[in-house]
């Protein structure tokens, strides 16, 4: 895996949000204006055919970011590179439009993300049409009926309405669709959150048997480390709209350097650790709007010192994996 080339790479990427007040609000009050760091220099990079997972408490910062990659939203800094080119560029967005149709976003609500006044058929086939992929109207029957088949649904489920599909049926349409137009990466935004946990496996099962005989690439996007376990490559931890932890899923499971890490890690059932005590994460992410000083993580963390609640530590390498601590750094942990 380490051979494979980068498909996708971000170089100090952020996103900030304008939540200031109405303006006349402002000028009577006297009130400045207010802006949510949702996503805060992210650098990491995705090599062909493996899946990175991002993983984190609700409003790290992950899905934003997915949306970022995808071009939902604009980076307000830093460069997005998808196959050795820039796609972040307002400039050159023409460029990059070929280059965008080659991935594509599963997200994760399946009873939000299909249109109840549609049939599956005109669904799947929707992007064969925007894209002008196929035209004939007997290739599109075919291609929806390959792709329905591919995910585990019949022909015939062509005909029906999302609502009279469950869950985990109407993710796996959701995965037909976004396999439509032969993409080579899928940003998949927790797609199994919303599903039971039997049906999650399912889901998990399907996206690697797909991965092995398309060569897909997968950012997968989940709050549960239990979930990634079973799907990743690689693993990176994210608090606060930044990227505290990154390493390969062996290593980080087996020797997870940031506090923060540890105490998702603990949380995390585990049927071997039955009887044993458990310490679940302290306390609560803090409000994005006014972070606090140094590292993000020190009024959570066992560890902190001074210098944690001073100056905010940075991505350092540790051989294959990195972590942004400043413990880690001076062998306190």
């Amino acid at each position: 895996m380490t051979s494979a080339p980068s498909l996708l790479r971000l170089e100090g990427v952020g996103r900030d949000f304008d939540v200031s007040r109405p303006w006349l609000n402002r000028v009577v009050e006297g009130a400045p204006r207010r802006l949510l760091r949702a996503v805060d220099g992210v650098s990491f990079e995705v090599r062909k055919g493996e899946t990175l997972a991002l993983v984190g408490e609700s409003g790290c910062g992950k899905s934003p970011l997915a949306r970022l990659i995808v071009g939902l939203y604009a980076p307000s800094r830093g460069r997005i590179e998808f196959g050795g080119v820039e796609i972040s560029d307002p400039a050159r967005q023409a460029a990059a439009a070929p280059l965008r149709r080659r991935m594509q976003m599963i997200f994760q609500d399946p009873y939000a993300s299909l249109n109840p006044r549609w049939r599956v058929r005109e669904i799947v086939a929707e992007p064969l049409l925007v894209l002008g992929l196929l035209k004939d109207k007997s290739d599109i029957h075919e291609r929806v009926v390959e792709l329905l088949r591919q995910v585990g649904l019949a022909p015939e489920d062509g005909e029906k309405y999302p609502h009279e599909f469950s869950g985990g049926q109407r993710q796996r349409i959701s995965i037909a669709r976004a396999l439509s137009g032969r993409p080579e990466f899928l940003v998949c935004d927790e797609p199994t959150s919303a599903l039971d946990v039997s049906v999650q496996a399912q889901i998990l099962n399907l996206m690697s048997e797909l991965q092995a005989r398309l060569g897909l690439t997968y950012l997968f996007i989940s709050h549960n480390l239990a979930v990634v376990s079973q799907i990743a490559d690689r693993i990176g931890v994210m608090y606060l709209g930044r990227l505290v932890e990154l390493a390969s899923a062996d290593d980080l499971f087996a020797r997870p350097r940031h506090p923060y890490t540890r105490m998702l890690l603990d949380a995390v059932p585990d049927l071997e650790m039955s009887g044993r005590a458990r310490t679940p994460v302290a306390g609560e992410v803090p409000n994005p709007l006014a972070p606090p000083p140094g590292c993000a993580f020190h009024p959570r963390c066992p560890h902190a010192n001074e210098r944690c609640r001073s100056e905010p530590p940075k991505l350092i390498a540790h051989g294959a994996s990195a972590s942004a601590c400043h413990a880690v750094e001076e062998m306190r942990i």
